[in-house]
Parts: structure tokens; C-alpha cells; sequence
């Protein structure tokens, strides 16, 4: 086996309800504001949960797809082409026929794919008939659509699929991206993940799991992650794309390097389907700081998982304090979820990216909305405003359903 090699993100793109570009999304991060809102894009009067974090007022660039071919396919993919044509832009790979020499493929993580569209289609069908069902139904709403769209967009040749692992999905991608590079079977890598499911049956089969916030008043404080009277996580939608490529190649080609992937850690609960306990996320940070070969206290910076539950984030801070020890509490653990909403499988995607520009910029973003800390999760967490520091090392956290819980660690180069 070839020696392993070393993997630098050059490009980054995101797209959530906080901004459509990566510089909105990071300037509205560090202003602290809230994307969450009132949903309008589908009726509410008949929901038990009427907000979200929505991305509001958006067409994917005819640039990117025409807009008949827009029309077909599910926001889900939208979203992945605008944050992917981003990345791509920022690692400057998107000159003319960029990919002749290049050993380059696409792995994305999806959580739940097309459910607008098959929840749409299934009413036409019902009222209208077998005929309302386009032939461009399957394509639109499989999760590998994704990746496939991608690699076949831009003429990736190598390694194309999708990871489909809940919230822990874009995570995994990630890992399974870096792996690639590591291991010599490619160059260079397109990665993170998207998610759209605002619709009737998502909300609906969230909240009557008791998942969702119901609180009823000002939406921007909906989503306090960490905060004693948290109620539940609030949908967000979007996505976040990273290109990834084996360090020396980015260096000979004078690329810019935002950071490295360094390590990479999982893990299973085996305890619950939903119900989420501190052994497993424990074991995945260990899992990840072994695999970087770094001591906890190397780290300074947690992008926790940080959903806003109430048991949720009470055992992701105990996970933490089993896994850091001591340093624990030196850590500054941010939760980015209290402003752009949870953006389920597409989550680990825009939050690594949000770990990798705090070690660009060297600042922690802020958790918005912890009016009154909770007691019981008593970590430093960044409250309320940015907050400028040394960041040499970052984590990122996203845990599943199904007990699955994914780590990365990212350094500065």
C-alpha cells in the first residue's frame, strides 16, 4: 500500500438560510444572525412547526443549469451544484477543461434526498393520475443524485457516490473523500453534502417524534443550542461543498490552503434509534484524535452537533468531557446550528466548512441565543458573540440516527 499521503482543503461553498455565498454565510456567522424564520415556501396553516431556516429567494444560476433542466430536479441537487460550482471557484478549478490530468471524484453525503419532490408527485398522482409522474421522478429525488449530477456536470472520472448515514451523512463523506487522497487512489475530491426537506411530511414526522421546537414566538431564538430552555432542533436546508486535494499537488500548482483534514473518527451507539447517549460521540473524538495523532489538549476549537435538544446537547457536553478531560474546559465548543437551523445530512458538510475558516480567520463564531446557560451543560460555548483566538486545531462533531456519530479534525497549515 502506498504511503499515506496528506490532504489540504483548497475550496469551500455553502449555501444556507444565512447566506447563498460562502461570504455571507460566514459574515452573517459572525454578526450572530439567525436564519430562522416563518416558512413560506409551502402553506403552514395545517403544521404543528411553522418555521425553519429556509433559503428564500433562490435560482441556481442558468450558468450552472438551464433553467428547464432546473425545473426536474429537486432542491436538494440545486443546492449541491451552487455550493459545489463555489468550491470549485474558490481552489480556481474552474477554467476550461480543468480535469484532463486530474484523478478527481465526487462522494456527498444526502440524509433524506427528494421527500418535496416524492411528497408532490404522490398527491398528483393521486388526484390526477399515472400520467403526473415525470420520467424524471427517480432521478430527481435518490440521494446519489447528488454526486452523480456533479461528476457528470463537471466530467468527474473518478470515485462518484453518495453516503446516506442521517445527520452524520456529509461527515462521512468527508472522511471517505480524504481516504481517497490518502490512500493514492485520487488527486482530488469534491465533498461535503445538501439537504432540502422542509415539507409536510418531514416537519410532521419530526415534531410528532417530539423533535422539533414549537416555541411560538420570535423565530431567530427558536434554535438555542446549550440554552436552558431549549425544546428541540429547528429544519435548516442547504449545503456545504469542500474540495479536497493531496497537499503537495495543491502546493505545486500555488493553490490556496484554507487547512488539512487530519484526522477522522467513528463510532456506533448500539443503544438507541433516535435516543442519543455520551459513550458513542466519546469514542468517535477519541477515534478521531488517535487517528491524527494528537494529545486533547492540541485542540482548541469543538464544532459541537449541538441541535438544541434537550438531551441531545446535555450528552454531547458530557461526551465531551469524557473524551477531552481535563482540557475540557479550556475548549471553546460552538454551536453554528443555533443560526442556521440543522441542516440534517447535509449538516457536517457546511459545519466543517465553518471549522475550517475558523482556523482560516481564527475566530470562533458564536452560539446565538443562550439567554440562560444550562446548568448541565457547562462548557464554554461561545455565548452570543465572536470571539477572536488561537485555533490551531479544530473538531468537528455530527451524530445520527441509528446510534452513528462521526468526528473530523482539521489543522492549520
Amino acid at each position: 500500500m502506498a504511503s499515506i499521503r496528506r490532504v489540504a482543503v483548497t475550496g469551500i461553498g455553502a449555501i444556507s438560510s444565512i447566506g447563498t455565498s460562502l461570504n455571507d454565510n460566514w459574515n452573517s456567522l459572525l454578526e450572530g444572525r439567525s436564519g430562522i424564520s416563518k416558512i413560506e415556501g409551502i402553506p403552514t396553516e395545517h403544521l404543528p412547526v411553522k418555521i425553519a431556516g429556509e433559503i428564500k429567494n433562490f435560482k441556481l444560476s442558468e450558468n450552472i443549469l438551464s433553467k428547464k433542466d432546473s425545473s426536474r430536479y429537486d432542491k436538494f441537487i440545486h443546492y449541491a451544484l451552487h455550493s459545489t460550482h463555489e468550491a470549485l471557484a474558490h481552489a480556481k478549478l474552474l477554467s476550461e477543461n480543468p480535469y484532463k490530468n486530474l484523478r478527481i471524484g465526487c462522494i456527498l453525503g444526502v440524509g433524506m434526498g427528494g421527500l418535496p419532490y416524492i411528497e408532490a408527485t404522490h398527491k398528483n398522482y393521486l388526484e390526477k393520475g399515472i400520467r403526473q409522474i415525470s420520467p424524471f421522478f427517480i432521478p430527481s429525488v435518490v440521494p446519489n443524485m447528488t454526486s452523480g449530477f456533479v461528476s457528470i456536470h463537471y466530467g468527474f472520472t473518478g470515485a462518484n457516490y453518495t453516503i446516506s448515514s442521517a445527520c452524520a451523512s456529509s461527515s462521512h463523506a468527508i472522511s471517505a473523500s480524504a481516504y481517497e487522497i490518502m490512500l493514492g487512489r485520487q488527486d482530488v475530491m469534491v465533498t461535503g453534502g445538501a439537504e432540502s426537506v422542509i415539507c409536510d411530511l418531514a416537519i410532521c414526522g419530526f415534531s410528532n417524534m417530539k423533535a422539533l421546537s414549537r416555541k411560538d414566538g420570535d423565530p431567530a431564538k427558536a434554535s438555542r443550542p446549550f440554552d436552558k430552555d431549549r425544546d428541540g432542533f429547528v429544519i435548516g436546508e442547504g449545503a456545504g461543498a469542500l474540495v479536497l486535494e493531496e497537499y503537495e499537488h495543491a502546493k505545486a500548482r500555488g493553490a490556496k490552503i484554507y487547512a488539512e483534514v487530519t484526522g477522522y473518527g467513528m463510532s456506533g451507539d448500539a443503544y438507541h434509534i433516535t435516543s442519543p447517549n455520551s459513550d458513542g460521540p466519546k469514542r468517535s473524538m477519541q477515534n478521531a484524535l488517535k487517528n491524527a495523532g494528537l494529545n486533547a489538549d492540541a485542540v482548541q476549537y469543538v464544532n459541537a452537533h449541538g441541535t438544541s435538544t434537550p438531551l441531545g446537547d446535555k450528552n454531547e457536553t458530557e461526551a465531551i468531557k469524557l473524551a477531552f478531560g481535563d482540557h475540557a474546559s479550556r475548549l471553546v465548543v460552538n454551536s453554528t446550528k443555533s443560526m442556521t437551523g440543522h441542516l440534517l445530512g447535509g449538516a457536517g458538510g457546511i459545519e466543517s466548512i465553518f471549522s475550517v475558516l475558523a482556523i482560516h480567520h481564527q475566530v470562533s463564531p458564536p452560539t446565538i441565543n443562550i439567554f440562560e446557560q444550562d446548568p448541565e451543560c457547562d462548557l464554554d460555548y461561545c455565548a452570543n458573540e465572536a470571539r477572536d483566538m488561537k485555533i490551531n486545531v479544530a473538531m468537528n462533531n455530527n451524530f445520527g440516527f441509528g446510534g452513528t456519530n462521526g468526528t473530523l479534525v482539521f489543522s492549520k497549515v
